[in-house]
Formats: C-alpha cells, sequence, structure tokens
C-alpha cells in the first residue's frame, strides 16, 4: 500500500526528470494525475487501515461479549 510519503516521494522524482527536461509545465498534471489514480485504487494510508483494524478488533470481543450473554439468559429461561 502507498502512504503519502510514498506518493509525495514517486511525485518528487518524476518532478525532478520533469524539471530537465522540455516537459517543465506538466509538473501540476502529473501530480494531479498520480494522486487521481491513487484515489481510484482506493489505497488507504497505514495509519487508516490500523484504525480501521482496531475497531474491528473492538467490534469482535463486543459480539463475543454478547453472544456469551445471550447464550447464558437462553439457558436461563429453559
Amino acid at each position: 500500500m502507498f502512504n503519502a510519503d510514498k506518493m509525495n516521494e514517486i511525485s518528487n522524482k518524476i518532478k525532478e526528470v520533469v524539471n530537465n527536461s522540455p516537459l517543465g509545465d506538466t509538473e501540476k498534471n502529473i501530480h494531479a494525475l498520480l494522486k487521481s489514480i491513487f484515489t481510484k485504487m482506493e489505497l488507504v494510508t497505514r495509519e487508516e487501515f490500523d484504525v480501521q483494524t482496531e475497531v474491528l478488533r473492538n467490534a469482535r470481543e463486543k459480539l463475543v461479549m454478547l453472544e456469551k450473554k445471550l447464550s447464558e439468559l437462553e439457558s436461563k429461561t429453559k
């Protein structure tokens, strides 16, 4: 997965190549193109991924706890 730093690194390398060529005016277009491509790929940053992993872990723990409580309540009603 690409993060913002990786995208900036790739963009900076492209800028260097462009600045040393007659394509100097296309710098902004290349950056916008890369950003658009990464957005379409629906990539997320590592931080976003870690946050969502933690949210999922907490949800699973709550589900296990609720299933246990439900089982206890069902056994009491029988």
